[in-house]
């Protein structure tokens, strides 16, 4: 997720009283400018709504679910193994998604895959982890989430997981897992939204989970403070693009949980038109406020532009990385 500088400065105030808390959180103090990072902002909103807000579930084909409501999407595998989460929510969500959870069966939660570092995607470890679930994600996604982590643009320093809420297996490269009578494929992309992605793909399902390398009908954020860029968000999409046929559902990081190869396509051409734009405007030399001024997205806002990440700011993404 992510929010321009100027919503983040409103909630300068936010929260003061936590910061003592917040320093305390680890094995050891932060200083002053970590805590009171770690006390405010916008990440706050985002889990003051996740408390309260419901979980949409969608039932997809061969026992595959989507929880909606909690951060990124979730999806769920359910079956004689226990359940198989693709993501972990926010973890104030824990009341939801228990019983959204309930509603697909007995089973207990076995297992948990991390698409990549965020706290929107793995900030429930800790709690799924204590119930039961192994969580298993990619080698960069361990490392992120083991020590005091800044996204610059949230002007954000997120603390260090507990040892429960950290993957116990990682890979590099590819991993497959054959559970619940299916056979999941887990690929890194290299970096794209972070350097920690990794798609999942339910093989018999024709199902693919990509996270954060698809925000549906939406801008999406791109995290440079941890390997994010827009070519690797480009590239990444063509790498869904090849990997998926007109009947497989792809599932996105953020916007309508239940997409396919054509709304990929759609956002795939719009990153590569608006890095286009913003590439020319910045060769004849225009500054980063310039090329926000110069509306380089003006052609796709009404579709892409009505989510947290704003027309001007996803142009900021976009400049910084051409």
């Amino acid at each position: 997720m992510g929010l321009s500088t100027k919503h983040f400065m409103s909630r300068r105030g936010f929260c003061l009283c936590c910061i003592g808390g917040a320093a305390m959180a680890t094995n050891g103090w932060l200083t002053p400018r970590e805590a009171f990072a770690e006390a405010r902002g916008i990440v706050s909103l985002i889990k003051d709504s996740a408390a309260t807000s419901p979980i949409v579930t969608h039932r997809l084909r061969n026992n595959v679910s989507v929880l909606e409501g909690s951060g990124g999407n979730v999806a769920v595998l359910t079956g004689p193994d226990g359940k198989v989460l693709i993501d972990a929510g926010i973890g104030v969500s824990r009341p939801q998604i228990t019983n959204a959870l309930a509603e697909l069966g007995s089973g207990p939660v076995t297992h948990l895959i991390n698409t990549h570092w965020h706290f929107d995607h793995a900030d429930g470890n800790t709690w799924l982890n204590s119930v039961g679930a192994k969580i298993i994600a990619h080698e960069n996604t361990r490392k992120h989430l083991s020590i005091v982590e800044r996204v610059e643009d949230w002007d954000y320093n997120f603390l260090p997981h507990p040892s429960g809420g950290l993957p116990s297996e990682i890979f590099g490269a590819e991993h497959t897992l054959r559970l619940n009578g299916s056979t999941l494929g887990l690929k890194y992309y290299g970096p794209a939204h972070t350097d920690s992605d990794i798609s999942v793909t339910f093989g018999e399902a024709d199902i693919v989970h990509v996270a954060d390398t698809f925000w549906n009908g939406i801008y999406p954020f791109i995290d440079y403070s941890t390997g994010g860029s827009i070519d690797g968000m480009i590239a990444a999409s063509d790498a869904n693009l090849a990997a998926t046929t007109d009947n497989t559902i792809i599932i996105p990081g953020h916007g309508k949980p239940v997409s396919n190869r054509t709304e990929l396509k759609e956002f795939r051409d719009m990153l590569i038109a608006i890095r286009d734009n913003v590439a020319a405007l910045k060769r004849q030399g225009r500054t980063r406020d310039e090329a926000v001024a110069a509306k380089p997205t003006a052609a796709f806002d009404a579709k892409f532009g009505n989510f947290v990440i704003d027309p001007g700011f996803f142009t900021k993404l976009v400049y910084d990385g051409v």
